[in-house]
């Protein structure tokens, strides 16, 4: 892996895996999400990982129009890099998911590595009543459910967003995840230096367990040597200890709303600031910096915000 001098904080602000049930300070209206966004960069992060709502309901939407409702404000009120999701809500079209990221042309933008099971129906049973009527059949539907990312559909959104000049966070719920990647840069397809998030907890991925950290870690070596800088996020419970594992190591860290709803064992976090707050408290107890949005371009490689479509 590439050394750094400074950890990359990104923040994953809504996502589209939590419901409005789940949470009530889950952001889903425009304003809630731009109000997260600004103050998560405020607190410390650099790289903004968003999806959007419709405002109405709350559902996942990856429609350029509900983008534009809040990326204009968080672009006017920071300096944070923007980075939209192509993985998009679950049960979604590849033509769907691109949709968003093709309008706003961002500096950077995130690709699933590979299919897998996606299984978060266990949520459902955990909610005794649903604020919205989309949220019980979307949940229980994901235990039959495959999230499709196949060669053809990571080429066809790697070559459709590098025309623009988007770099990626590569996904990776696997360690074949990180074989794929290296498929795609064997074929120059993509180019180091590759920012690769490994994705943790999630039921049909790899598990949260720190064998699992280093064993993706030192695949990860192997294939780009260091070519590559690794960023983690673990998922509900295990978000905060594997940030914390990895940046200790040398690593990158993600936190947020989309990968967990609690600030604390048993306590629902208030924003995606509380949660970024709280991995820089960490971090700087243990006399790790922050990067800032600048040096994180620097360090990715990235076009600039003045490169962007909003």
């Amino acid at each position: 892996m590439r050394k750094s001098k400074k950890v990359i904080v990104s923040c994953a602000v809504t996502g589209s895996i939590h419901t409005p049930s789940m949470s009530p300070h889950l952001p889903t209206t425009p304003d809630e999400i731009a109000t997260n966004a600004i103050g998560a960069a405020e607190a410390g992060a650099s790289i903004l990982h968003l999806h959007a709502r419709v405002p109405e309901t709350g559902a996942p939407s990856q429609d350029p129009d509900h983008y534009a409702m809040f990326l204009p404000r968080i672009k006017q009120s920071c300096d944070a890099i923007v980075n939209i999701t192509t993985g998009g809500g679950l049960g979604m079209t590849l033509d769907q998911r691109l949709a968003a990221a093709k309008w706003a042309r961002p500096e950077i933008a995130s690709m699933n590595m590979g299919s897998l099971n996606f299984n978060i129906s266990a949520a459902a049973g955990r909610i005794e009543t649903f604020k919205e009527d989309w949220e019980k059949p979307y949940l229980e539907m994901t235990k039959d459910f495959i999230l499709s990312n196949t060669f053809a559909q990571i080429e066809r959104g790697i070559s459709e967003l590098s025309a623009d000049g988007a770099k990626f966070e590569f996904e990776c719920y696997e360690i074949g995840h990180l074989y794929n990647l290296a498929h795609f840069a064997d074929r120059g397809l993509v180019e180091p230096p590759f920012f690769v998030q490994g994705v943790f907890g999630i039921l049909g991925g790899i598990a949260a367990e720190r064998e699992h950290l280093d064993h993706m870690r030192t695949t990860a070596d192997r294939l780009f040597g260091d070519d590559y800088y690794f960023s983690c996020l673990g998922a509900g419970r295990h978000q905060m200890p594997f940030a914390t594992m990895n940046a200790i190591s040398g690593g990158h860290v993600r936190v947020g709303l989309e990968d967990s709803i609690y600030i604390s064992k048993g306590e629902l976090a208030t924003s995606n600031a509380q949660q970024v707050e709280k991995i820089v408290r960490i971090l700087g107890e243990l006399s790790i910096e922050v990067a800032t949005p600048d040096e994180a371009r620097e360090m990715l490689g990235l076009k600039g915000a003045d490169q962007v479509g909003f």
